[in-house]
């Protein structure tokens, strides 16, 4: 990579990262649900630019319910009840060893024995994190935050079914990321009503002020739009290899600033815990482009932490 690469990359893996702390900054007052709602309402006008990716539209909502609306609504609900977003952050990167999981269920591909470490060793960091939290996040919000992680792993799963799906090599993932967000916003309003109810939705928009709106544009526009775009640029660019490590830095960075602007530092388990779940991704990862290149010669394309829209791309949103 260009040393302007390594700089890009790094831009997005602060991006990535530095949006956990923006949502809990931009969620004080507006239900979580409603939150989802309005972000990918944004994320969903993007399509009037955006070509349609090469799927049917059951790989396009099922893309949507997993991968955008069970995510991040069961994430903005777990961080809601009060789990920090550099642990929020932490946890979510369980979706890359989950993911291999749901595949050798769905589509019976068996994974090898260094994924199983990983998956061993990611678990064991996922365990720690879970047990160390400090008593800060209830319970509840760990396993929801845990499930967001699901989500995303069955999301990814069913694009890798579809396969290749961009229109044009220059959209990339984004082109899915973008049409799949059309499912999410009448869902979300659908279960805020339900669960939140109509008297919080109402509350909710009367407190939307500057923070929420500041914090919609960022995880919308920058995070989203911008960063798959930038993403993307480096894929086409670069050897796999070398890109996909970079966003491994998001969660890093999501702990940093928390405890930076948030006053919410990590105690020595979470830290514990965290290197071992990255060190368990980094070991599932770095598996399977060995053995892709040794089948096809060149290098895969798995982005770590943005949303997959080929057979390769099993892994990391968000965010």
């Amino acid at each position: 990579m260009t040393r302007r690469d390594m700089l890009l990359a790094a831009l997005v893996a602060t991006l990535w990262g530095f949006n956990f702390v923006v949502i809990d900054w931009g969620m004080h007052g507006i239900p979580p649900l409603f939150f989802v709602a309005v972000r990918f309402g944004v994320v969903a006008l993007a399509a009037l630019f955006v070509p349609r990716p090469l799927a049917n539209w059951k790989t396009i909502v099922g893309v949507g319910l997993f991968m955008s609306l069970g995510q991040f609504g069961l994430l903005y609900t777990s961080m809601a009840l009060g789990l920090q977003p550099g642990i929020a952050a932490l946890l979510l990167q369980a979706q890359a060893v989950l993911t291999i999981v749901v595949a050798a269920f769905a589509l019976h591909e068996r994974p090898t024995r260094l994924q199983v470490a990983g998956i061993a060793i990611g678990t064991v960091g996922l365990g720690i994190v879970a047990l160390g939290r400090g008593g800060d996040a209830p319970a509840l919000a760990v396993a929801l935050c845990l499930l967001a992680a699901l989500s995303w792993a069955i999301g990814n799963v069913i694009s890798r079914k579809a396969g290749p799906v961009a229109p044009a090599k220059r959209f990339g993932a984004l082109s899915l990321t973008v049409w799949a967000s059309l499912v999410v916003p009448l869902p979300a309003l659908g279960l805020s009503a339900i669960v939140e109810g109509p008297d919080a939705i109402a509350a909710g928009i009367a407190a939307f002020d500057w923070r929420p709106f500041v914090s919609t544009l960022y995880t919308a526009v920058l995070c989203t739009l911008i960063g798959y775009a930038i993403f993307n640029g480096l894929l086409a660019r670069n050897r796999s290899a070398a890109v996909v490590p970079w966003p491994l830095l998001a969660p890093v960075v999501a702990m940093i600033s928390a405890a930076l602007l948030l006053g919410q530092v990590p105690n020595a388990w979470e830290v514990l815990g965290g290197v071992l779940l990255v060190a368990g991704v980094l070991v599932a990862n770095a598996t399977r482009r060995r053995s892709r290149r040794a089948v096809t010669g060149t290098a895969t394309t798995d982005p770590v932490y943005a949303q997959p829209s080929s057979p390769s791309r099993w892994s990391s949103s968000p965010k």
